[in-house]
């Protein structure tokens, strides 16, 4: 038998047949529902729920470490490196989720952020049992990681030796590297860079990490890569310009997203799209600055793609902070 620190350090990659006892929160049963299969229905919703409402403050406790991996983010995407996501289950599935929406919701490259799921597409299907132990398996697949990348293991545990063996394999790589579990305790957390260990505790039902676990690695992820997003310029307020019209549904989106930033028309807006063939960032850059679309385009490549900065170099005034409200006098 091996205990859970043996196997995420010493993994090996191989099944030696002995159990491996994993000692994590998300494994120990939960005293609210030990008596769930006797419940009605609805009642067992409840139940779910209720366990599911600890979620959010859970994450919200990490949200400093969470933010340091976001400064690791984007400094990776800035020296022109990548995000790299590992995980297995559940925890891979997020991550190839989260990967997949980033392009067409903030208009990136798809090598920007890239997912690797233990097992590989057929494991994102269907589960493949045992994948997840293998701790050269996660190695293998960071040996293409490049200096200055970000690695980012998710685990629930926080020892699964495929998540193990890949940012072993990063750090060789001089890439830094986060783990995001729901183990405070995680025993692969004293070799990465940042920790995001979110508490959930116990599951409903016992080591089910697809529920509690699941949920805060999902908010965690989402809030990670759109914070890491924002952070690279790729809105304007809280507006999506990174979308580009390439189909009639997606130019109707861009024109409400312009008219939405702008205050203008939706002729103005639209032409003012078409004018920038599509491109939904020279497009408002034009509209806000009042100038054609080619010197709106110059002023967006001066700025690496981002609309403030673009703004700010043609000249256009930035926004004004808001002011702190007045402090009420305090009675003599």
């Amino acid at each position: 038998m091996r205990t859970e620190q043996e196997s995420a350090v010493h993994g090996d990659g191989r099944d030696d047949g002995a159990a491996v006892i994993v000692r994590a929160p998300t494994e120990a049963r939960n005293s609210g529902t030990h008596d769930i299969d006797l419940l009605p229905a609805l009642d067992v919703l409840r139940r779910i729920n209720a366990e599911d409402a600890t979620v959010p403050a859970a994450v919200g406790a990490v949200l400093p470490e969470l933010a340091r991996a976001v400064e690791l983010g984007v400094a990776a995407l800035e020296s022109g490196a990548a995000i790299h996501y590992f995980g297995a289950g559940t925890s891979g599935r997020i991550a190839a989720q989260d990967a997949a929406e980033l392009p067409p919701t903030y208009g990136v490259p798809a090598e920007w952020v890239v997912a690797h799921h233990a097992g590989g597409g057929e494991a994102l299907a269907r589960a493949v049992e045992g994948i997840e132990d293998d701790w050269a398996s996660g190695r293998a697949d960071a040996e293409g990681i490049a200096p200055g990348s970000l690695a980012v293991g998710l685990a629930a545990s926080g020892r699964t030796p495929y998540v193990g063996g890949a940012l072993e394999a990063a750090r060789e790589r001089s890439a830094a590297t986060v783990l995001i579990s729901a183990n405070p305790r995680a025993p692969l957390a004293g070799s990465v860079d940042v920790h995001v260990g979110v508490s959930t505790g116990a599951e409903v039902i016992a080591g089910s990490t697809r529920m509690k676990a699941g949920t805060a690695q999902k908010l965690a992820l989402n809030a990670f890569s759109t914070a890491v997003m924002v952070r690279m310029g790729r809105t304007y307020s809280n507006l999506m310009v990174g979308v580009d019209a390439t189909n009639g549904k997606l130019r109707g989106r861009v024109v409400t997203i312009l008219t939405q930033a702008t205050g203008l028309g939706e002729s103005a807006c639209a032409a003012a799209l078409t004018a920038a063939d599509g491109d939904t960032r020279v497009a408002l850059v034009s509209l806000l600055a009042d100038v054609d679309a080619a010197e709106a385009a110059r002023a967006l490549g001066a700025a690496r793609g981002r609309v403030r900065a673009a703004l700010g170099e043609l000249g256009v005034p930035g926004p004004v902070a808001p002011e702190e409200p007045e402090k009420p006098e305090e009675p003599e």
